[in-house]
């Protein structure tokens, strides 16, 4: 799929990227907003340098990596994708705290009514945030959104050092070893 121009990146500054829904998911995945890649195309996780894809297909959540025009796909494996401000920016930093404290608010209430089996927010600092938990650490939290159980995950942006592919993916299997899905690596 060929990169929007420098126009078309421009034009899509808080745009809204629709949510990947439906109702019982297994685990609904929370990116923090869309960047201005991901509102040019219309698809989630659409940068170039995201590792949400490839750490998605290397945790056996996917059988192949899917391309962005095939994530209506992720439906059908009981998987679907949100985000905790729905509008577009260039970087996360242009969301101010306010806005996410907000965004957590509107994503409970999203839970609530769709009823994931468990959501799966990427970034720790935007849910420390959103949620009030400073002291938030990667994997299976406490909290629980309505019987929605909740797992944190790093931020799959290929700008987080501190999380290369090998080890993202590790983390994304541990999610979905602990929610009971199938392996659907090929190699299974």
């Amino acid at each position: 799929m060929p990169g929007p121009s420098r126009a078309e990146l421009e034009a899509a500054r808080s745009k809204v990227v629709p949510d990947l829904l439906a109702e019982d998911l297994d685990v609904l995945f929370c990116g923090i907003n869309p960047g201005l890649v991901s509102g040019a195309l219309g698809h989630h996780f659409a940068n170039p340098g995201t590792r949400f894809w490839p750490a998605l297909h290397r945790s056996g959540f996917t059988p192949r990596r899917l391309r962005l025009d095939e994530e209506d796909v992720l439906l059908s494996l009981g998987l679907g994708i949100t985000n905790v401000v729905a509008r577009t920016t260039a970087q996360a930093d242009e969301l101010s705290r306010e806005e996410i404290v907000e965004g957590g608010r509107t994503l409970r209430r999203k839970v609530l009514l769709w009823r994931p089996r468990w959501l799966a927010v990427l970034g720790v600092t935007a849910y420390r945030q959103a949620f009030g938990d400073r002291g938030a650490k990667v994997g299976h939290q406490a909290m629980e959104i309505g019987g929605t159980r909740v797992w944190l995950l790093p931020n799959p942006s290929g700008r987080n050092a501190h999380w290369q592919p090998g080890p993202l993916a590790e983390e994304f299997a541990r999610l979905r070893v602990a929610a009971g899905l199938p392996d659907h690596s090929p190699a299974t």
